[in-house]
C-alpha cells in the first residue's frame, strides 16, 4: 500500500507533527527558562543530566511494558501525562519563578517520553510494511524537521512575549491533540511468542537479543561513546551564542531553526542514500559530518556560521539516526521490539547524563572553544571505530532478517 493511502499511518504522522511542533518549542522554553532563573549553564546541564537519568531508568522497563500491553494506550496516556507536567509550569510561575520546579517536573516528564518513544518505535512496523519502514520514519522525520524550524522561532517570540514559562503551555496542548488524534486509529496486533522465566528475564530479554545480534551490539557500544558527548551539544550552542557572544533569545531560536533546515535535507534525502550507499556509509558518514560540526561550535564566532553548522550538526544526526532506528525495526522480531528498543536507548544512554555534565562544565570552566573540540573529536573517533564493527556493513538487514533472528 502507498504510504499516503495507509489512513491509520497518515493520522499518525499528523499526531506525531502536532506532538513534535510543541516538543521543538520546549527544546529552546526550558534552557531559556533555567537561564533566566539561574543565570548558570552549570545548571541546564544538570538539568539536562538528570532528564536522562529519568529516561535511562525508565528505559529498565519501559520495553516490558510497551509488550505487554497496549501500546496506543500507552502512547495517549503518555501524551495526557505529559501535558498535566508540561502545563503546570506556566500556572506556577504565575506566582512568581521557582526553579527547582523544573527539577522535579522535567524528569517526570522524561518518563512518560520514554514510555512514549518506546511504544513510537513498536507503532511503525505495525503501521506500514517492513519494506517502507526506513520511507516512512524517513517522512516522519521531514516533517518533525519542518516543525522543528518553526518551533525554535515560536519558542523565542513566544519567550519574548510572554516569558519561557508561557510558552511551555503550547506544548501542553500539543500533546493533548496527539492523544486526541491517536484515539482514531488501530495498530495492527503484535504477534506474541510464549517466553519462559520470571519478569526480570523478560525485562532484560531486549539486552540479550541486543548482544545476541553483531550489528546491533556494536551498534549500542559506539552509540553509548557518542551520546555522552552529544547530549549536551544543544546546551553547548546555547550558551555559545548566550554566554559568550551576548545574543538575544531571537537570535538563539533562529539559529536552531538553522538546525532544523538541516534536518529536514537529512530527512529528505536518508531513504535514497540508504538505498544507494547503504547502512554503513549512511551511518558513520552521517555521525562524522555531525562531529565535524560540533567541533566548529568553537572555532566560529559569526552567528550565520553558527546557524550553518547547526544545520550540518542537524543533517548528519538525522541521517544516521534515522537508518539506526530502522534497522532495529527490521530485524528485530515484532514481540521483543519493544524491549529491545528499551534496551537499546538505555544502554547508548547510560553515560549521557555524565556526559552532558561534564561537557557543559568545562564549557563553564574553559570556554566552549575547548569543549567543543575535545568533544567533537571524540564523537569523530566513535564513528571512525565503527569501520571496524558489523555497522559498516551496506545491507546488515538482509544478513540479519528476524527470519533468521534467534528469540531469547
Amino acid at each position: 500500500m502507498v504510504l499516503r493511502r495507509n489512513r491509520p499511518f497518515m493520522i499518525f504522522w499528523l499526531s506525531q507533527t502536532l506532538s513534535v511542533a510543541g516538543s521543538s518549542i520546549t527544546t529552546i522554553a526550558v534552557p531559556l527558562l533555567v537561564l533566566q532563573a539561574t543565570g548558570s549553564v552549570v545548571q541546564m546541564g544538570l538539568l539536562t543530566g538528570l532528564v536522562t537519568v529519568g529516561s535511562v531508568l525508565t528505559g529498565l522497563f519501559a520495553g516490558s511494558v510497551v509488550d505487554r500491553f497496549d501500546r496506543r494506550t500507552l502512547m495517549i496516556g503518555a501524551d495526557v501525562a505529559r501535558a498535566v507536567l508540561y502545563g503546570a509550569v506556566p500556572v506556577v510561575w504565575a506566582f512568581g519563578p521557582r526553579p527547582w520546579l523544573l527539577f522535579v517536573l522535567m524528569p517526570v516528564a522524561a518518563v512518560f517520553d520514554m514510555l512514549f518513544q518506546v511504544s513510537y518505535v513498536t507503532a511503525v512496523p505495525n503501521l506500514v510494511d517492513r519494506d517502507q519502514v526506513t520511507e516512512a520514519n524517513g517522512r516522519l522525520h521531514t516533517t518533525f524537521a519542518v516543525f522543528a524550524v518553526l518551533g525554535p522561532a515560536a519558542a523565542a517570540g513566544l519567550a519574548a512575549w510572554v516569558g519561557p514559562a508561557n510558552a511551555l503551555g503550547v506544548d501542553a496542548v500539543s500533546f493533548l491533540a496527539s492523544a486526541l488524534c491517536l484515539t482514531a486509529i488501530r495498530f495492527r496486533a503484535v504477534a506474541r511468542a510464549p517466553e519462559d522465566g520470571g519478569p526480570v528475564r523478560r525485562v532484560f530479554a531486549g539486552a540479550r537479543f541486543l548482544w545476541a545480534q553483531p550489528v546491533l551490539r556494536s551498534l549500542t557500544i559506539v552509540l553509548t561513546g557518542v551520546l555522552f558527548v552529544t547530549l549536551g551539544a544543544v546546551d553547548l550552542l546555547i550558551f555559545r551564542l548566550k554566554g559568550e557572544l551576548g545574543q538575544p533569545d531571537v537570535v538563539v531560536g533562529s539559529v536552531l531553526s538553522g538546525a532544523g533546515a538541516g534536518g529536514i535535507l537529512g530527512a529528505t534525502l536518508v531513504g535514497v542514500l540508504r538505498r544507494r550507499l547503504g547502512f554503513g556509509p549512511c551511518w558513520i558518514g552521517g555521525t562524522g559530518v555531525a562531529a565535524l560540526a560540533v567541533v566548529s561550535y568553537g572555532l566560529v564566532s559569526d552567528v550565520y556560521a553558527l546557524g550553518a553548522a547547526a544545520a550540518v550538526y542537524s543533517f548528519g544526526l538525522t541521517i544516521a539516526g534515522t537508518v539506526s532506528m530502522s534497522l532495529r525495526q527490521q530485524i528485530t522480531p515484532d514481540h521483543l521490539l519493544g524491549r529491545v528498543t528499551s534496551a537499546f536507548w538505555t544502554l547508548h544512554y547510560a553515560l549521557g547524563p555524565i556526559g552532558a555534565v561534564v561537557l557543559t562544565a568545562v564549557a563553564a570552566g574553559h570556554g566552549v572553544r575547548v569543549a567543543a573540540v575535545v568533544g567533537g573529536g571524540l564523537v569523530l573517533l566513535f564513528a571512525l571505530s565503527a569501520l571496524f564493527t558489523p555497522v559498516r556493513l551496506r545491507h546488515p538487514e538482509r544478513e540479519y532478517a528476524p527470519e533468521r533472528a534467534s528469540v531469547p
